[in-house]
């Protein structure tokens, strides 16, 4: 299978928007007043994973737009880039009333448009920011950002491979200012990740072979004689 030019690939990823603009496959469309669906460049190496809109994104369809928005901007600075040339997202793309934690069964609504976007934007590197976003991608719950938070992994993510590096959400350093220096560091160690050869990608599935059923010829009926002992049952 040939791969997608970039315009195409932008083009399914409008397509992608319009379908989650109008999703309603969880109740979270009732709340919202708009959906976040991401931002950036939509061929970028490096894509940020957060956790789900909170006030600010909802009022304004953005991700990342208050103060731990802000604080993403300033890390991105410190390492030479700036939110045009990166892709953000999050798990959610309706906003969770009361800003509470995003529910599984809303994740599980919600992740084929991550995955599709992972696929269409074609990324390098995938930094996770914070639990919810980390434990998804990875598939695994019980494994939390405080034991894998600077590390990366190469894994596999529907379709394509990519080098998966978890760190803390920025919100975190705004309630614990010790943090920043974590996240900074972290956030370090993303140029080096950047110029890493890209991970090598699965081969395209083959198409599967499709069998026919065989088609069932339906016997001649035969007229018989009613069993006499039936006869008496009616």
């Amino acid at each position: 299978m040939q791969s997608r030019s970039a315009e195409e690939r932008r083009a399914e990823l409008v397509e992608l928007y319009r379908e989650a603009a109008a999703c309603e496959r969880c109740p979270l469309f009732k709340t919202r007043t708009k959906v976040v669906f991401g931002s950036g460049n939509a061929d970028a190496d490096l894509m940020f994973v957060g956790e789900a809109p909170g006030a600010n994104e909802d009022r304004q369809g953005l991700p990342f737009v208050g103060q731990a928005g802000r604080l993403l901007d300033t890390l991105l600075e410190e390492i030479g880039l700036t939110r045009s040339e990166v892709f953000i997202v999050n798990t959610l793309k309706c906003r969770p009333p009361g800003n509470r934690d995003p529910l599984p069964q809303e994740i599980d609504a919600c992740q084929d448009y991550l995955f599709r976007q992972l696929e269409l934007i074609e990324p390098r590197v995938v930094c996770t920011l914070g639990n919810f976003s980390t434990k998804l991608l990875r598939q695994d719950p019980s494994t939390g950002i405080t034991r894998l938070h600077g590390r990366e992994e190469i894994r596999r993510i529907g379709p394509r491979r990519v080098r998966l590096y978890p760190i803390y959400h920025p919100a975190a350093a705004l309630y614990t200012p010790k943090m920043l220096d974590t996240l900074r560091a972290d956030f370090s160690r993303l140029p080096e990740l950047l110029a890493l050869e890209p991970p090598e990608q699965p081969p395209p599935e083959e198409p599967k072979l499709v069998v026919p059923e065989p088609e069932l010829v339906a016997e001649p009926e035969v007229e018989r004689e009613p069993d006499a002992a039936q006869l008496g049952l009616f």
